[in-house]
């Protein structure tokens, strides 16, 4: 097989990551709909997303081991049939509870098995622009809330939000079942990195893994990482409406955050092959964390896409590196497990970072602790990845294959 078809992998992995990632985040075009329709609670249907980053989280870890011990091929078609599956289950929901389970778990539980999977088998595939190839597998969750939540919009004013979610859950099936069917493993002669858990035989210990000093040090800035940017996130459109910006306008910042986010994945990624992964997630953590302190100047609209700019490459910039330091650190055999385990520490710091943003507003009327203590987090995520271990090359050894 050509070592061409590598740019397939990336392609499959950015669109798979696309149809997940914007299938779970269309409930927020879902939920006023359902709520005038069904009469459930506005708190009751937001809960679903708060149970598709809990589940996201321990389901990366087990989807990414899974992918580690069979291959990636197995694990996208089960996620594939089952994110379809409970995007129809969850249309046809008739109360709160089910509705609940079906998307809140279900999708939570099939959105998570695409991620490390495929960011696994996309290094197994690059020696050479692998950050590039990596933040443009990544750059599938930038695109889809300008792809799916629109389409999500359009299907809910034609059909009402039951069919709507129907035909999601069917076009989900159409295009990752055949993408899945392109998944392939590297070639033959694809060596691993010479790291010092490469070395360990067919398979290191993972208790070891988990508790080097690599893995504390890239699990510790990934949350950190997360918990500075979620709350920021979560709030801007409020912050931006209190400081004066008319509320439509305020909501098109969220747009302006998201493209830059794929640029900024494009430019980290090359930067991180030119001049290393290391210094590019260091100076990216630098200025996420100047921008969120920075935050508590702006005022005008203008400012905020500004400085939108700036935020959004640098977070986006950031997220993709976490996998090619895990690959480098840890080598391919057991990427999937190790990516899967630090995702979830991301996971549960994406989950703190709306919560406390919430509780302070609550407490102080406004949202400058909020930024304050984002930039800190921000700085001390900066902090942390100061101390990443010299990475200790060996002599490489010839991969062992992946399973299909």
């Amino acid at each position: 097989m050509s070592v061409s078809y590598r740019w397939v992998i990336v392609a499959v992995g950015a669109l798979m990551s696309c149809v997940a990632i914007g299938a779970m985040f269309s409930l927020a075009i879902f939920q006023e709909p359902i709520a005038t329709a069904t009469g459930w609670s506005h708190v009751g249907i937001a809960s679903a997303m708060t149970l598709n980053f809990i589940v996201m989280g321990f389901g990366g870890f087990l989807w990414g081991a899974a992918s580690d011990r069979f291959g990636p091929r197995p694990v996208v078609l089960i996620g594939s049939v089952l994110l379809g599956l409970a995007l129809v289950l969850a249309s046809r929901a008739e109360t709160l509870m089910q509705f609940q389970l079906t998307y809140g778990i279900l999708v939570g539980l099939a959105a998570s098995a695409f991620f490390a999977p495929m960011i696994a088998a996309t290094t197994a595939w690059f020696d050479e622009n692998r950050g590039l190839a990596v933040s443009l597998v990544s750059a599938g969750m930038g695109v889809a809330p300008m792809t799916i939540s629109p389409f999500a919009r359009w299907l809910i004013s034609a059909y009402e939000w039951r069919p709507a979610m129907l035909i999601i859950g069917v076009a989900a099936w159409a295009l990752l079942l055949p993408a899945a069917l392109l998944v392939r493993r590297p070639p033959a002669d694809a060596v691993d990195a010479g790291t010092d858990f490469s070395a360990e035989g067919a398979r290191p210990q993972l208790s070891k893994v988990f508790r080097s000093p690599q893995f504390i040090v890239l699990g510790l800035t990934f949350f950190a990482c997360c918990a500075a940017h979620s709350g920021p996130i979560f709030h801007m459109v409020s912050y931006a409406t209190i400081c004066g910006v008319a509320p439509m306008a305020a909501v098109s910042i969220y747009s302006v955050e998201g493209l830059a986010g794929l640029g900024g994945r494009l430019l980290y990624g090359s930067l991180a092959d030119r001049i290393g992964v290391k210094p590019v997630l260091v100076a990216g953590l630098l200025v996420q964390a100047g921008a969120l302190a920075t935050y508590l100047f702006v005022s005008r609209l203008g400012e905020f896409y500004a400085l939108a700019i700036i935020f959004g490459s640098a977070y986006g910039g950031v997220m993709p590196l976490y996998a090619v330091l895990a690959r480098e650190y840890f080598g391919q055999r057991i990427i999937g497990t190790v990516l899967g385990a630090a995702t979830m520490l991301s996971s549960l710091g994406m989950a703190f970072g709306p919560l406390i943003g919430g509780w302070i507003f609550d407490t102080f009327a406004n949202y400058s602790w909020l930024f304050i203590g984002s930039a800190m987090v921000g700085l001390g995520a900066a902090a942390i990845a100061l101390a990443f271990p010299p990475l200790v090359r060996q002599k490489p050894q010839p991969a062992l294959g992946v399973p299909l």
